[in-house]
């Protein structure tokens, strides 16, 4: 297969499962800011038919071939992981990140995937120098950086809530596959401590103004309470999801998400309202946008070149918030267009 040269910026990021529904746009994300990606899956067929463009490097590696996924590697500075269900992958690419002594992102949305991950390879980070930063896509370090920047110069707080709303929900084939696997107990924050969701679960409405109006709401945590809680000390920290997509998501007739645009994208939209509470004050911010895949193509490609470029506070086991600038995050992906956000 085709393998150029590095780009004139002398960077290479990895995409693992590139022939996937967001690793598709992630690949393009990096392409369109110039950095060479080096497309990753299992099979060469696929990624002939998802990339047919001989510029761009891919390269077959099954997960389970340590050698084959050392060579795709090779020359990389960073791997994006989009394989689904991460409780099956992460750990061999992380591994093998971690031999290359490269920086490791991945978007998972799972709890159990994204704690064992910055558990495990922590320290072996810290040592080599890099960061491991699991969950940054739209569930997970998306919330992570809303909080960070809607606490500011707080350095605790009574209590974090998560409101997201959708106005529909048409999940992929690996989401699909990732809930089917995905039988963890989720969790959340009470009392100052990770604790399992409560059964049933809470329920309550918001207000979410245009354009999705007032919306049920069912509390649903995903990955942002474990990396919340890894830098933010809170008593409480719940997030809730919009009822309707629950519904959607639950029912096998929705249909994935089918493009609107020329870059694929859904015309699916979204808002995320965080509020953050400390001795009767409270601090909000609000995060619009479209298209929940495509969007942590964005999110986690700004993370990782910030990473590449050194911009960053500590190595190991990290949460976007802790060791990135959060609001400068935002800023850049609302100059962008990739979403709009509103303080208050």
């Amino acid at each position: 297969m085709n393998e150029p040269a590095e780009q004139a910026n002398g960077a290479m990021i990895a995409v693992v499962g590139a022939t996937g529904h967001t690793g598709r746009f992630v690949v393009a994300e990096l392409r369109r800011r110039g950095i060479a990606p080096i497309a990753i899956a299992r099979d060469s067929a696929a990624l002939d038919t998802a990339f047919p463009d001989q510029d761009q490097r891919r390269l077959p590696a099954r997960l389970d071939d340590r050698a084959a996924l050392d060579r795709a590697l090779d020359g990389a500075r960073a791997v994006i992981n989009c394989a689904g269900p991460f409780i099956d992958t992460a750990d061999a690419v992380a591994a093998a990140a971690l031999r290359a002594g490269i920086h490791y992102l991945d978007i998972s949305a799972e709890q159990a995937s994204a704690r064992a991950i910055l558990d495990d390879y922590d320290a072996a980070a810290r040592a080599a120098g890099i960061v491991v930063m699991p969950a940054v896509g739209f569930y997970g370090g998306f919330a992570d950086l809303l909080a960070t920047t809607a606490l500011g110069d707080w350095d605790r707080a009574d209590a974090i809530e998560i409101m997201i709303g959708l106005d529909g929900w048409h999940p992929t084939r690996g989401t699909r596959i990732t809930g089917q696997r995905n039988r963890a107990r989720r969790l959340i924050v009470a009392a100052g401590r990770l604790a399992p969701l409560p059964a049933p679960p809470a329920r309550r409405e918001w207000r979410f103004g245009d354009p999705l109006g007032r919306q049920a709401m069912i509390e649903l945590p995903f990955s942002e309470i474990i990396l919340i809680a890894r830098h933010i000390e809170t008593g409480e920290l719940h997030t809730y999801l919009s009822d309707n997509a629950l519904h959607d998501i639950r029912d096998p007739a929705t249909p994935p998400p089918a493009p609107a645009d020329a870059t694929g994208r859904s015309p699916q939209r979204f808002i995320v309202d965080v509020e953050a509470t400390r001795g009767g004050k409270t601090r909000r911010i609000i995060a619009r946008g479209r298209d929940i895949y495509a969007f942590s193509a964005p999110l986690v490609c700004e993370i990782a070149w910030r990473l590449v470029d050194g911009r960053f506070d500590a190595p190991g086991g990290q949460a976007p918030g802790a060791i990135l600038d959060a609001r400068d995050v935002l800023d850049a992906l609302a100059a962008a267009g990739a979403l709009e956000i509103e303080a208050k």
